[in-house]
């Protein structure tokens, strides 16, 4: 499976991106710069957490018209499975592949520690290889991570199992403990949540590794 990082300026975790990618795949993302036009032959982009263009106006709204990002909706759009982590999940807001908003945390702080999941569906593209588990840790940072969307949004999301993950003890104020979503096709992924920071014993633990491994089952 080929991949791609996507690198924005004041992004801090592109690198986590891309060494979780390595690990799993077997081989290194492509780093893209956000300048770039036109995505390589790729097939899977993730759009990495950190805070892109120092998150001024709204967090990712800059980002989310870049020039590599207006590629990523047309190809999305075609079926690229894409994932954003954090500020990718904003920016795929930003960008209109996701409904909804991420909005400044309930208790007004920066929150930043392991945080317990559910799976809220394990039949995804993102999900299946965690079988019958039912919940995962997952690393948190971020202070814009107030998931909102109207209520006939969040209905469409409860029905028709486009809910992938939810917070155990809600860290920032989410509708229903949101705390990943995927599209309507089901191939592009936003969370709030770092899964890239969690594939290695020595960072706390690897309940991360079995999201890559389903996206690269997907090409298997």
């Amino acid at each position: 499976m080929k991949s791609a990082v996507i690198v924005f300026p004041a992004s801090n975790c592109d690198r986590d991106a891309q060494t979780a990618l390595a690990k799993i795949t077997g081989r290194d993302p492509l780093m893209v710069w956000h300048e770039e036009t036109e995505l390589p032959q790729v097939d899977f982009v993730v759009i990495p957490g950190g805070f892109s263009y120092g998150d001024y106006l709204r967090s990712g709204a800059i980002a989310a018209r870049s020039p590599i990002v207006q590629d990523i909706v047309k190809k999305a759009k075609n079926g690229l499975p894409v994932a954003g982590f954090c500020n990718g999940f904003q920016i795929l807001t930003e960008s209109g592949l996701l409904p909804g908003a991420l909005m400044r945390n309930k208790g007004l702080k920066f929150v930043c520690r392991p945080q317990k999941l559910k799976i809220a569906n394990s039949d995804s593209m993102f999900t299946k290889a965690y079988g019958d588990e039912t919940d995962v840790t997952y690393p948190i940072a971020h202070f814009d991570g107030n998931y909102y969307a109207d209520d006939a949004t969040i209905s469409q999301l409860e029905k028709s199992g486009r809910v992938l993950f939810r917070y155990v003890d809600n860290p920032n104020g989410s509708m229903k403990d949101i705390a990943g979503i995927c599209n309507e096709a089901g191939n592009v992924l936003g969370m709030m949540p770092h899964p890239e920071r969690a594939v290695d014993p020595l960072h706390g633990g690897t309940d991360g590794i079995k999201l890559f491994k389903s996206v690269l089952e997907s090409f298997r």
